[in-house]
């Protein structure tokens, strides 16, 4: 399981995780793609040229499924070089976004978005929160359409509060994970945040997986249990965890900001929560559910 949690100081974030198994190859479409109904859509959108900015662990800019989904980003762990990934996390989470390799690899949620890598953790997977917010800060002068926020906290941050604000205010979407404690009502930080998408894991069955958050806290669920996606070195893991959930709503996100651009978060938030598939065992009533694409596009027809 990944467990995205905050660490015990608060000028710090930590990500904690666990690689399930580490796969030589994996070709096609992964079942979470596949689950959120992401193929169906891609007559109509591929969210063609959407900006994503993943503030992670930087990406692997030489794995054969990426090389075609990346743009420049930065390296705020070291200034100097450019924002590869050491870790592996934000290269799985890539994958899952944007992999666009039909022939001999996998196929993300949104293979013709464009990956914008922000290293702000290192090869632990650590990150200052100060790092957090240059991030975040670098997005809105770079007008990113959406920001990936694959990690989580315990405690409250002013700082990240407010940039978080801006971001939101400067019309950038933001998704982020809700941890992954099992926890039934709270969610890390930013997650919980009025003005970010707050995302729960689900599993094959349509059923919340033990390990995520859930909850009225919750925007919208999406897969999040053993997930296939790209790794360092050209290779794949299977990895858990809200973090997993979090970008295959990402993915879901650029597919209709590229169908229909110019929509505030608001918009985005309140169409995401109205056209999810119920989840198994769980009462709809204040309880949000499982992404569905294909719902998500109709729900913006005229």
């Amino acid at each position: 399981m990944l467990n995205l949690t905050g660490s015990s100081r608060k000028n710090r974030i930590k990500i904690r995780e666990a690689v399930q198994k580490n796969f030589q190859y994996s070709k096609g479409i992964p079942w979470g793609v596949r689950h959120i109904r992401a193929p169906q859509a891609w007559s109509q959108t591929t969210g063609y040229r959407v900006k994503i900015a993943v503030i992670d662990t930087g990406v692997d800019f030489s794995h054969p499924d990426l090389k075609n989904s990346l743009a420049g980003g930065i390296n705020l762990v070291n200034r100097a070089q450019p924002p590869h990934d050491d870790n592996g996390h934000g290269t799985h989470i890539a994958g899952t976004i944007a992999a666009a390799n039909r022939i001999q690899g996998m196929i993300g949620v949104a293979p013709r978005a464009i990956i914008y890598p922000v290293k702000a953790f290192d090869q632990n997977g650590s990150a200052y929160v100060a790092d957090i917010v240059l991030a975040i800060e670098w997005c809105i002068r770079n007008r990113m359409d959406i920001i990936n926020m694959s990690f989580g906290m315990k405690s409250r941050s002013k700082s990240l509060l407010t940039a978080v604000v801006n971001a939101y205010n400067a019309g950038i979407v933001i998704i982020a994970s809700s941890g992954n404690d099992g926890k039934r009502r709270t969610v890390d930080y930013p997650a919980r945040y009025t003005h970010t998408i707050s995302v729960g894991a689900t599993t094959r069955q349509r059923r919340i997986a033990p390990f995520s958050n859930r909850g009225s806290l919750i925007d919208v669920y999406a897969p999040g249990d053993k997930i296939h996606s790209a790794w360092l070195n050209g290779a794949y893991n299977e990895m858990s965890g809200t973090s997993m959930a979090t970008s295959h709503v990402s993915g879901a996100v650029a597919l209709l900001l590229s169908k229909h651009p110019g929509i505030s978060p608001a918009e985005v938030k309140a169409i995401l929560k109205k056209s999810v598939q119920p989840i198994k065992g769980v009462k709809m009533l204040r309880m949000t559910g499982e992404i569905d694409i294909l719902r998500m596009l109709k729900a913006t027809d005229p």
